[in-house]
C-alpha cells in the first residue's frame, strides 16, 4: 500500500470508529477498535499524513516519538496510597497520570475537540525497559492503569528491521490485536503531493526523469547512505530561500539533504542545467506572450534539436511555471470564497440591526474568534493568512461606508456587495489570463514536439497536479480535453496490440 492509500484507510477507520447512533453513543465496540500499526521506510511521510487526516477530519492530534521517553514518562511515577480491604488498611502502589495520556486531555482542553488521533512513532525502537509497556499499550489501549480516552484512535508507526538495527519484532499475540499496514515507497504518489505543496521545480523535473533516485536507503559497513522523501522536501525549501537571497547552490549543500554522494552529485549538476535552461528558453516570456515571433521560433527550433533530457526538462519548466500560476489562483480563490462566506454571515448579523454600524462589532468578534483558534491550535498558517486577508477587506469596506456616510442597512449592504464584486472581477480576470497561458503552453509544447512523448509528459503532469485539475475541472480547457482524449485512444490502442501479441504467442 502506498502512503496515499494508507492515508485514505486511516481516515475511513477514524470515521468508522467514531460513528455514533442517534443518542450520541459510539457504535463501534471499543474492544474491537484495533490500533493501526504503520510499518514502512523512514522519511516517506507517515507523520505528515497524521496531520493531514486530523485536519481534514477536524479532530485533535497528539504525536509522540516514543524513543524519547522513559518508562516513567509513559506510565507515570509510582506513589503509595492507603486502601482498606476486608477492614484491613494496606499500602498500595499506584501511578500518576501518564505524560502521554495527560497530553491527550490537554489537547482536548486546549482545542475543545473531544475526539482525535494518538500517534506513537518509532514504536518498535523502544528500550528494553519500555517494550512491555508498548505491548500493553497496543493490546489494552492504556499506559499503566490509565486508558486512552474514548473517541481517540491509536495509530503507531515503525520502521522495518532492514532500516534500523535496534527494532524489536512484535509477537503474534500483539500483531493479532492491531491492523498492520505495510507502506511502500511510491514516487508517483509523492509527486502528486509535491505539485500541490510547491516543491521546487528542479526536484520535480529531476524525479520525473530519474524516479529510481527518489528513495534509497543502504546501511553498510562503510556507513549509512540514504535519500528519502523528507530529504527532497526539505531540500526544496532551502533551495527556494537560497535563490531568494542570491546564495550559490552546489553539491556541498545538496549532500546535506540527499545523503548519498552519487545522487547528490547528479542532482546538483541537474539543478545547474535546470536553471540554465530556464534562462535559455525563457518559458515565462513564452507563456505570457511577451516574446517576439522570431525569438519564439528560435526557442522552438532549439527544443526540437535538444537531447531527450533537455526536452523533458523544457516540458517540466513549463509545468513548473504553470504550477506557480495554479497556486496563485488557488490562493486567490480561497480568499474570495472565504470573504463571500464572511459577508453572508454579516448579512445575518445585520438583519436584527437598524444600520451598518454593527459592522465594527462583527469585525471585532471575528478577529477575537481567530485569536481563540490560533491559541487552541485550530488554525493552520494558511487559515490564519486567509482570515487576516478577509478581516483586512472587511475593515476596508467599513472605512468606505464611513467615508460615504452610508449607515442605513439596505443601502450600506448594497455598497459592500459592490465592493466585493471587485474581488469577483479580479478572480474572473485571473481565470481568463490562466486560460490564455495554458493555451499558449499547449501551443508551445505542440510546436516543439508535436504529439510525441513530451506531450504525454505535459498532459500527465497536468493530470497529476491537484491545483491544475481543480482549475480545469471548474473552468475547462479545450486543448487539455483534446490531448487527454488523444492519449487515452493511444493508450487503448497500445493495450490492444499487446493483447493481440499475447494471443499469438
Amino acid at each position: 500500500m502506498n502512503i496515499k492509500e494508507a492515508k485514505e484507510e486511516i481516515a475511513n477507520t477514524l470515521r468508522a470508529y467514531q460513528r455514533k447512533d442517534q443518542d450520541g453513543n459510539y457504535c463501534y465496540p471499543l474492544l474491537r477498535q484495533r490500533p493501526i500499526l504503520l510499518m514502512g521506510p523512514p522519511g516517506i511521510g507517515k507523520t505528515a499524513i497524521m496531520e493531514q487526516v486530523a485536519q481534514e477530519c477536524q479532530v485533535g492530534l497528539v504525536a509522540y516519538t516514543i524513543t524519547h521517553h522513559t518508562r516513567q514518562s509513559a506510565i507515570g511515577l509510582p506513589r503509595i496510597e492507603e486502601k482498606t480491604y476486608d477492614g484491613r488498611t494496606v499500602s498500595v502502589t499506584e501511578y500518576t497520570l501518564s505524560e502521554i495520556i495527560a497530553s491527550v486531555y490537554d489537547c482536548m482542553e486546549r482545542t475543545g475537540k473531544r475526539e482525535g488521533i494518538l500517534f506513537i512513532d518509532e514504536i518498535n525502537c523502544v528500550s528494553e525497559t519500555l517494550a512491555p509497556t508498548m505491548l500493553q499499550f497496543l493490546q489494552n489501549k492504556a499506559f499503566g492503569s490509565h486508558k486512552v480516552p474514548e473517541g481517540w484512535m491509536i495509530i503507531a508507526a515503525g520502521n522495518p528491521p532492514e532500516y534500523n538495527k535496534s527494532v524489536r519484532e512484535f509477537d503474534i499475540v500483539t500483531l493479532d490485536r492491531v491492523r498492520k499496514i505495510d507502506i511502500d515507497v511510491d514516487c508517483d504518489v509523492w509527486m502528486e503531493y509535491a505539485w500541490g505543496h510547491g516543491v521546487h521545480g528542479a526536484i520535480l523535473s529531476y524525479l520525473s526523469i530519474k524516479k529510481e533516485n527518489f528513495y534509497q536507503v543502504e546501511n553498510t559497513v562503510d556507513g549509512k547512505f540514504f535519500v528519502t522523501a523528507r530529504g527532497w522536501e526539505d531540500l526544496s525549501e532551502i533551495l527556494k530561500h537560497y535563490e531568494a537571497l542570491g546564495i550559490a547552490i552546489g553539491e556541498s549543500l545538496v549532500i546535506q539533504y540527499l545523503q548519498r554522494e552519487e545522487v547528490a552529485r547528479d542532482f546538483a549538476a541537474y539543478y545547474q542545467l535546470f536553471c540554465k535552461y530556464g534562462v535559455d528558453y525563457g518559458v515565462k516570456e513564452i507563456v505570457e506572450e511577451t516574446i517576439g515571433q522570431e525569438e519564439y521560433e528560435q526557442k522552438t527550433d532549439m527544443a526540437r534539436k535538444a537531447s531527450f533530457e533537455e526536452r523533458f526538462t523544457v516540458v517540466n519548466l513549463v509545468l513548473d511555471y504553470l504550477n506557480g500560476q495554479w497556486m496563485e489562483y488557488r490562493w486567490l480563490n480561497g480568499k474570495v470564497t472565504l470573504l463571500h462566506q464572511a459577508l453572508q454571515h454579516f448579512k445575518k448579523f445585520l438583519d436584527p440591526e437598524n444600520d451598518c454600524q454593527c459592522m465594527e462589532t462583527f469585525i471585532t468578534q471575528r478577529r477575537d474568534s481567530l485569536e481563540v483558534k490560533i491559541q487552541a491550535g485550530l488554525a493552520s498558517m494558511r487559515d490564519k493568512r486567509e482570515e487576516e486577508w478577509v478581516l483586512k477587506k472587511l475593515e476596508e469596506y467599513w472605512l468606505e461606508l464611513r467615508k460615504a456616510h452610508l449607515y442605513e442597512k439596505e443601502e450600506g449592504f448594497m455598497r459592500v456587495r459592490d465592493l466585493f464584486q471587485r474581488e469577483v472581477e479580479r478572480r474572473a480576470q485571473m481565470i481568463e489570463c490562466l486560460q490564455r497561458k495554458l493555451d499558449q503552453a499547449f501551443g508551445f509544447v505542440e510546436n516543439c514536439f508535436g504529439e510525441e512523448q513530451e506531450m504525454v509528459l505535459f498532459v500527465s503532469g497536468l493530470t497529476k497536479n491537484v491545483c491544475a485539475m481543480e482549475f480545469i475541472s471548474a473552468h475547462g480547457n479545450r486543448q487539455y480535453f483534446h490531448y487527454s482524449q488523444q492519449l487515452l485512444y493511444r493508450q487503448r490502442e497500445t493495450e490492444l496490440q499487446k493483447e493481440c501479441l499475447e494471443m499469438l504467442e
